[in-house]
């Protein structure tokens, strides 16, 4: 064979090679790493964005943030957007985007090649052998290879992204659930003050021999209760705030925020949602990361079926010399034989992974249906019964106040009446408290199951009374 012949087959070979390299190493890294696509697409579902701390910089424009937020009475859309921002555990996760991008970069980039140099001498005989080697079904499947890399990015997205979503549901929770336990604890003090004038009033009348030491017992013990449900209550809003200050990340001063002192006011009317369903299966995060899933496991079955029998095929151009002789230019394959494995194994094995991802799918899309069933009709008994509260139970109480107020002016009635009926509304107002709670919380799980907003913004937190 010719001398000629022989270099065009070494410039065919480094030509080639020039244009794999050349061609994989368009593909690189993006500076967001790949997160800004999962911040826009929550800024949507939520209204709230988030984004990588990856400098100094970004350190303190996250402390102006949130003392600027944390100045006035926190709010529930700004303490989501302080959790989307300042939870570490979720900025952990937020990093799994750029993992599975640098994979699809690296998938998308031909494995390098081998250069081997061997010198050996005999005597006065030296022999010199030199070799380049390529991987050649790395490069014949890099293409199917980068789909599928390019499917784990987009579910790796979508898996983020939902892991948002249910953090700023989390956080949402348990920002209603510290509000109303602020606010029980004000109406619990207020049943304690009451029943501790009444064991005043009736130990005076007890000491003048008005009163009988049986009713001066029960109302110490009333007061006795009362003074436990205030210590109960402080217990719930101590870890009730604790909850919802770790979701939001916050520590030392920043954890000494402010909350309102009552739960935003009942909507005027509920959303109506015609097919919880179907919204639910078309939005949620999680089933389209599953359907991905399932898609990027048939891609990699047809990539296992394809490369059952090949599992190692390398080409490489060899040139041979000795001392005092010409080159002896060749070329080199190594292929292993599939003698012992076939490769049924790794084919049923992702086989098996495939009807896996199948059965997840349905199963996810079996839950999500239910799930938005369910929160649905959560939501709608929630309202019914706060409405309930704030149109016939409060405004009952209210009368019935005025109305011993009246008769206890007109002294038609005794104190003790007076301090009953004073107790009897305050409980009435923690009924009402716990309905307008549960609402605001089913109203978050019904938006956690349907994968985002509600349909109808009207049915947002405001600022307001409580009856």
């Amino acid at each position: 064979m010719s001398r000629a012949g022989s270099a065009r087959r070494y410039l065919t070979l480094a030509g080639l090679t020039a244009v794999v390299l050349l061609a994989s190493g368009c593909a690189s890294v993006s500076q967001d790493r790949g997160f800004d696509q999962v911040s826009k697409l929550v800024k949507v579902r939520l209204g709230n964005d988030a984004r990588l701390l990856r400098t100094e910089e970004d350190e303190h424009a996250l402390a102006g943030l949130i003392d600027q937020k944390l100045r006035a009475p926190l709010q529930a859309d700004d303490a989501v957007q302080i959790a989307l921002l300042n939870n570490r555990t979720l900025q952990s996760t937020y990093w799994n985007v750029g993992i599975a991008e640098a994979e699809l970069v690296q998938a998308g980039r031909v494995q390098n090649p081998s250069f081997t140099f061997q010198r050996t001498h005999l005597g006065t005989e030296v022999d010199i052998e030199r070799s380049l080697t390529l991987n050649l079904v790395s490069m014949l499947t890099a293409p199917l290879a980068q789909r599928i890399e390019g499917r784990r990015f987009e579910q790796t997205k979508l898996m983020v992204a939902n892991q948002m979503l249910q953090h700023a549901a989390q956080t949402r929770r348990a920002y209603f659930d510290a509000v109303a336990a602020g606010q029980g604890v004000m109406y619990a003090r207020q049943v304690n003050e009451a029943a501790e004038a009444s064991v005043e009033l009736t130990t005076r009348m007890a000491q003048a021999g008005n009163s009988s030491q049986l009713d001066l017992a029960r109302e110490r013990a009333f007061q006795a209760e009362a003074a436990a449900s205030v210590a109960r209550a402080g217990k719930r809003a101590v870890i009730a705030r604790e909850t919802l200050s770790r979701l939001m990340g916050l520590w030392g001063a920043s954890a000494g925020y402010t909350l309102p002192d009552r739960l935003p006011d009942l909507p005027a009317a509920p959303v109506e949602i015609d097919d919880v369903e179907r919204i639910a299966i078309r939005e949620r995060l999680d089933i389209q990361a599953a359907k991905v899933e399932a898609a990027q496991t048939a891609s990699s079955l047809g990539l296992t079926k394809a490369t059952r029998f090949i599992n190692v095929l390398d080409l490489g151009y060899v040139r041979n010399s000795s001392a005092g002789q010409a080159s002896a230019p060749g070329y080199a394959i190594t292929l292993e034989i599939p003698l012992f494995d076939w490769g049924s194994a790794r084919v049923a094995k992702a086989e098996a992974i495939y009807m896996q991802a199948v059965n997840k799918v349905a199963q996810a899309a079996v839950e999500a249906r239910s799930e938005a069933r369910q929160s649905y009709l959560e939501y709608r008994s929630s309202y019914d019964l706060a409405k309930h509260y704030r149109d016939q139970v409060i405004p009952i109480r209210k009368r019935i106040s005025d109305e011993t107020m009246l008769r206890y002016n007109g002294m038609l009635i005794s104190v003790f009446e007076l301090l009953a009926d004073s107790r009897e509304q305050a409980a009435a107002a923690n009924g009402y408290i716990d309905a307008l709670k549960e609402y605001w919380i089913a109203q978050t799980n019904l938006e956690a199951a349907l994968g985002g907003r509600m349909p109808a913004q009207s049915a947002r937190p405001n600022k307001g009374t409580t009856p």
